[in-house]
């Protein structure tokens, strides 16, 4: 869960800690043909940015939602549409970053009860939301028929579809899981940068948000004995920064990537000294306290 406008105070306040990504695009070589065939981008190659990740950790909840409803281009029309756009858009963020040990995917699980109050009164908006919309749609389909235009059948019977299957239980999130498994599996078996990497699921079963999933991952790693310190680490995510910032600044080497979905953005968070005087917020001054005789 967000905190509203956060990104865009931070980002005001230290514009510095704002640095581009250097991407690499897919490229296109002339088939036998005379068709023209696109070449995958090489994960295994070294990082374009000159900075090479050990660990990368993706809330895949800032993932699905730009994909199955996005903004400012039209929305998939079937659920299987969606997979592959979830699918072109992790790949695109795991290009980016490169990670060479851990990849680590983690899905919102059943919420805790204080967000799954709030949870509750915004699926009733938007239902309430989708109500209204279908209700305009079925008297702009009478006021056409009305005028005399011809309507097929399935603009009059589409419906859109409901963002709130993107909840703990519902199919959608049965189909997200198996989708990603098997993805993974086919990348290990054909994408080289792939093979030597471990990659971990953790769906909407498991209990726990997202970033609560990721930042208990990471402690328990940290706890173990053979633990490296030096491991270079990569976040990805919208909705979690405060989390990432806090955590990856205790770590010797840390980066946050919030990534849209046409513009990737890094944060930098180097060691706790300096990201204390990165964004320290000074505490009011508290009236000292008079002791009373």
């Amino acid at each position: 869960m967000g905190v509203p406008a956060l990104f865009r105070w931070l980002s005001k306040k230290y514009p510095k800690i704002i640095l581009p990504v250097a991407e690499e695009e897919d490229k296109t070589v002339e088939g036998d043909n005379g068709t023209e065939v696109t070449v995958p981008i090489d994960m295994s190659g070294p990082n374009p940015n000159d900075e090479e990740f050990d660990n990368l950790y993706l809330d895949m909840n800032g993932i699905v939602h730009p994909c199955t409803h996005p903004e400012g281009k039209p929305a998939p029309e079937t659920e299987e549409e969606m997979m592959v756009e979830i699918f072109k858009y992790t790949e695109r963020v795991v290009n980016m970053v490169r990670p060479r040990k851990l990849l680590f995917m983690a899905i919102d699980g059943v919420a805790p009860r204080a967000k799954m109050n709030q949870q509750r009164s915004r699926r009733f908006r938007s239902a309430q939301e989708a109500k209204e919309k279908e209700e305009a749609h079925q008297e702009s389909v009478a006021l056409w028929e009305a005028m005399g235009k011809t309507i097929s059948d399935e603009d009059k019977n589409k419906k859109a579809w409901d963002s709130n299957a993107i909840t703990p239980g519902t199919p959608f999130m049965d189909l997200l899981a198996t989708s990603l498994r098997y993805w993974v599996v086919k990348k290990a078996n054909t994408d080289p940068g792939w093979k030597q990497l471990e990659v971990i699921i953790s769906d909407a079963s498991v209990p726990g948000e997202g970033e609560h999933k990721i930042m208990d991952y990471i402690r328990r790693q940290r706890a173990n004995t053979g633990h490296d310190p030096n491991t270079h680490h990569g976040s990805a995510g919208r909705c979690f920064l405060p989390v990432q910032l806090h955590r990856l600044s205790q770590m010797r080497k840390g980066r946050a990537l919030c990534c849209t979905m046409y513009s990737c953005r890094v944060r930098h968070t180097e060691t706790r000294v300096q990201r204390e005087e990165a964004i320290h917020i000074p505490r009011r001054q508290r009236p000292a306290r008079v002791s009373r005789a």
